[in-house]
């Protein structure tokens, strides 16, 4: 029998919470909270926002809320992830069913959600040891991906709450300006690179395909899967879901899947590398070539969106550090990512410039 591997830490310095004034809330916003102490514990994984494990008995609830200091204008919006957590989970189980939003800081320091604690299995850089990996569960995960991937995708947003979060009209257009207006605000060191890649971004603007539901933050750390590994049962972080181009989604999925002859910095600039780089899973091409088969859409432009993916990639990471410099968080892993940074776009210019 498979034994699923704690996921949480503690707690990190600097970014407890307030046992008794949540204790308080869940008790008077939640009729099914039992008596008993609260504990709390910190999912370790992830670079954005901060999410935590409530526990009391038996009962479990999980709390997202945004990192600490100062963040973006319109980033990290917990009531609009709650929002499209509401809509989504009763046309897509995968996504966890929300509990309850609160926009009183008080309680934790900033607004944030609770959503349910769902159960499986998360695979990042390594199986959990009670696994024997093979090459036909790397095909079989990777398959996994890209068909939830073209579910999601194949969802009527006009029949969900989406329509009124999201303005899918000029969606790749405002993407662009945006993540490059972005990246200036949080600029730091010299990219010389930049200036080229950000024009060759804007010239090259595809026509986008129907739009649709794009989760925006697809990899394989966000997804859950039983203890079989035989389905999905969670996808997380949901703050950048819109309606939009399907194709960028599909691109910023493939930033993140990395591959084993990929350059050095691109395979460790977040840590180690994920599993994807394991013989069985699927290449990038493999994997565009299913989905493109799965959602019969055209992905010839898809050099645009690996470009512009990396680009996007490299701008979050920007952000982080950014954040990191200027003292708003002490994590470690921070301290280097302006090297990955100039990595990463170095490597979408080198993408932009393969045709």
């Amino acid at each position: 029998m498979i034994q699923i591997e704690k996921d949480t830490i503690k707690v990190r310095k600097g970014e407890e919470l307030n046992n008794a004034a949540l204790e308080q809330f869940l008790h008077k916003e939640l009729v099914e909270v039992p008596n008993g102490n609260l504990e709390i514990e910190q999912f370790g994984a992830g670079h954005s926002n901060l999410t935590y494990l409530l526990r009391i008995g038996e009962w479990e609830a999980v709390l997202r809320r945004p990192p600490l200091g100062p963040v973006a204008p319109k980033a990290h919006d917990m009531q609009r992830e709650y929002e499209i957590l509401s809509s989504l989970h009763p046309v897509f189980p995968a996504a966890p069913k929300p509990y309850v939003f609160s926009s009183d800081e008080s309680i934790v320091g900033s607004p944030f959600f609770l959503m349910e604690r769902k159960k499986g299995i998360v695979v990042d850089d390594a199986f959990p040891k009670s696994v024997t990996y093979t090459s036909e569960l790397g095909r079989h995960l990777s398959e996994l991906m890209v068909d939830t991937l073209a579910a999601l995708h194949d969802i009527h947003y006009k029949e969900t709450r989406l329509t009124k979060l999201s303005k899918p009209d000029g969606f790749l257009e405002r993407q662009v300006s945006g993540w490059i207006g972005r990246y200036e605000r949080a600029k730091t060191d010299e990219v010389k690179e930049v200036g080229e890649l950000t024009k060759w971004l804007e010239r090259h603007l595809p026509q986008s395909p129907e739009p649709t539901i794009i989760h925006y933050d697809y990899k394989l750390n966000n997804m859950m899967f039983s203890k079989d590994f035989s389905k999905v049962t969670g996808l997380f972080d949901w703050e950048m879901t819109t309606v939009g181009d399907p194709l960028a989604d599909l691109g910023a999925a493939m930033s993140y899947w990395i591959e084993a002859d990929d350059p050095e910095l691109l395979k460790n600039g977040l840590g180690k590398p994920p599993v994807t780089i394991l013989d069985g899973f699927f290449t990038r091409e493999a994997f565009i070539e299913r989905y493109a088969k799965k959602s019969g859409r055209d992905v010839s432009n898809i050099h645009f969106y690996l470009t512009f993916a990396y680009f996007k990639l490299a701008v979050i990471c920007q952000q982080i550090y950014y954040r990191y410099q200027k003292g708003q968080t002490r994590d470690p892993r921070f301290a280097h990512f302006n090297q990955f940074v100039k990595t990463l776009i170095q490597y979408a210019l080198l993408t932009a410039n393969k045709r």
